[in-house]
């Protein structure tokens, strides 16, 4: 048999939770061993549990359709922990109003035009714009082009900043003219090429109780939260692991990669290296190499979510629904918030109601410096424009995640591609994947991951 090679992860979320978990679930002829810097393994997962409240800090669920998470879940045999989202209307908060998003909307695109016509959340022009989608041309893309230009050619201005733009924000907290349609929604170009017309397209594709109304939830999470995802393969895992452990510097030397560790006296060998940190962590550690640093100029929104507790009436005329996001160009520092008690009711006690407002976006990340208090006053200040919010929160958790949200710009695909060929180049058996790269979701990590090991399982097979 081969002598068993070494592999360094660095990074303890779920990227290289992942990754380590598969190495070892598919016997890869490998010994790994995972660091990470910080004193707890989960990355930007972060559950608390506080007088009967279950708070997510980070993610709060996956999607069902991405299937790898749920895989996932049922190989660590947690299966029967899996609870789905309630199901109910969401909500676009414009000109001071709460808007039911229209019925049949696909990331914001109309698929049943009845609904969308009568929506209150448009003026007749901004619909007359949006029809026009069925006569306009296909579009001349050469590479790339932001998701916002091709949408607003496709369906007007109007339709983009109070429904789509909020909606992609959401996933990306980024600007959605700015963002690249080949890096995030490529498919929805695929379709107008192919049927001449994006709504067209989707009312083709889209599965007939969506255009409905779904009357199942497509989000999933855990009993006790997404940290039982993070202890399940915790618990699973039998490779040395290091919290508290930075890499401090990756270098190449006679055909392996040495590894300067904080506070260790010999630095680590290894054949393999899988960096799942921070792009700009990432830059750090491979600041030898130019065209690392080259790349790792992508620039991060920094963003903070706040988790309100109430009692039941201290929060009053709150719609039957799930949440709303806040359409563009609107005088609010919130830019969603979650009814949590309603769509995750496991999470709150009888007679609680728990909000999660989020804030921070390009422009307005300026907020992350106030303290906590003025974060959660400004938030409880812009929900009672809106709805009825009486005395004060039993209690709230204030979270930042700074340089936390990638943005996938116009050329992004292209730039992770030139990367990863001047590492298989210079660098082989280095693997950059986490956010930064190929996805943002927490199925679109694990994709990464699960890719990674497929490929070392190749070269030592």
């Amino acid at each position: 048999m081969a002598e068993r090679k070494q592999i360094a992860i660095i990074g303890g979320g779920i990227t290289g939770l992942t990754a380590a978990y598969y190495m070892q679930k598919q016997n890869v002829n490998a010994d790994v061993t995972l660091f990470e810097a910080s004193n707890q393994l989960g990355g930007k997962i972060s559950t608390v549990e506080r007088d009967g409240f279950t708070i997510e800090r980070g993610p709060d669920s996956f999607l069902e359709r991405k299937k790898t998470a749920k895989e996932l879940v049922h190989d660590l045999g947690l299966g029967n922990h899996l609870i789905r989202s309630a199901t109910g209307k969401a909500f676009i908060l414009s000109q001071d109003q709460l808007h039911p998003m229209p019925a049949g909307a696909v990331m914001g695109v109309p698929t049943d035009l009845k609904p969308f016509v009568r929506s209150a959340l448009f003026t007749t022009s901004g619909k007359l714009n949006a029809l026009k989608d069925f006569v306009t041309s296909r579009t001349d893309v050469d590479g790339d082009i932001s998701v916002g230009h091709f949408f607003r050619r496709r369906l007007g201005d109007q339709v983009v900043d109070r429904l789509i733009h909020p909606l992609i924000s959401g996933i990306y907290a980024g600007n959605i003219d700015d963002l690249s349609l080949k890096a995030t929604f490529p498919h929805f170009l695929q379709m107008e090429n192919k049927y001449g017309s994006l709504i067209r397209g989707l009312q083709k594709t889209t599965p007939k109780q969506q255009t409905s109304g779904n009357k199942q939830g497509m989000f999933l999470t855990l009993e006790g939260g997404l940290k039982t995802l993070v202890n399940g393969l915790t618990d699973a895992l039998e490779c040395d692991m290091h919290t508290g452990t930075q890499v401090e510097q990756v270098s190449k030397q006679d055909g392996r990669y040495v590894l300067d560790v904080a506070g260790w006296d010999e630095p680590f060998e290894a054949d393999y290296v899988i960096a799942t940190t921070p792009h700009q962590v990432t830059a750090q550690m491979f600041s030898d190499y130019a065209f690392m640093r080259d790349f790792q100029q992508t620039k991060s929104t920094s963003v903070a979510n706040v988790a309100m507790a109430f009692d039941e009436d201290s929060v009053k005329n709150l719609p039957d629904g799930t949440g709303f996001v806040v359409s563009r160009k609107e005088g609010y520092r919130i830019t969603a918030c979650t009814w949590t008690h309603k769509k995750w009711p496991h999470t709150t006690p009888d007679g609680s109601v728990l909000l999660r407002a989020y804030v921070g976006k390009p422009g307005d990340e300026d907020v992350l410096d106030l303290s906590d208090d003025e974060i959660a006053d400004l938030v409880i200040g812009d929900l009672k424009k809106i709805m009825t919010v009486e005395g004060e929160p039993k209690f709230y958790v204030v979270t930042r995640w700074y340089d936390a949200m990638p943005q996938y710009t116009v050329g992004h695909l292209d730039r992770v591609e030139a990367l990863e060929k001047q590492l298989e180049a210079e660098l082989p058996g280095v693997y950059l994947i986490g956010n930064a790269y190929r996805g943002v979701g927490l199925p679109d990590c694990m994709d990464q991951a699960i890719r990674t090991v497929k490929t070392i399982e190749s070269l030592e097979s």
